[in-house]
């Protein structure tokens, strides 16, 4: 004999206990603007696939840095994802004021405004920051 697998049932919906988890955390993910990976390399221009930043201290006994593209890319993806995300909570938190929102809601535009230099990474327009 083996387990039943478990089940979960919410307000007449039953389905499979995995099959619910998958879907209700594949919508979190979507909600929050959140991308795996693989969809974030895809996002990078295809001419910077397989590139490199090299950053150089003025100080020239020191190593220069060596970044792989795909990595800084992900990284600013990231910070892009947690402004979403932080411009979301501001929106649905209970106990500020529409003009606490408005100005928090001012700080992420300018962070907006200050990554558009990375803005020449991407590979479609719709994907780029917008500073306002």
């Amino acid at each position: 004999m083996e387990p039943v697998e478990a089940r979960t049932s919410i307000s007449g919906l039953e389905m499979p206990l995995k099959q619910f988890i998958e879907q209700t955390v594949g919508s979190v993910i979507a909600e929050l603007g959140l991308e795996k990976d693989d969809t974030i390399v895809e996002q990078l221009g295809q001419r910077w696939h397989n590139g490199r930043m090299t950053l150089h201290p003025a100080d020239t006994s020191l190593q220069p840095k060596d970044v792989p593209l795909e990595i800084f890319f992900h990284k600013i993806v990231m910070v892009r994802n947690n402004l979403r995300v932080l411009e979301q909570k501001i929106n649905a938190h209970e106990k500020l004021t529409d003009a606490e929102k408005v100005e928090m809601q001012q700080y992420i535009t300018r962070s907006y405004g200050s990554l558009t230099t990375f803005n020449v990474l991407f590979k479609s327009k719709e994907a780029q920051f917008q500073s306002g």
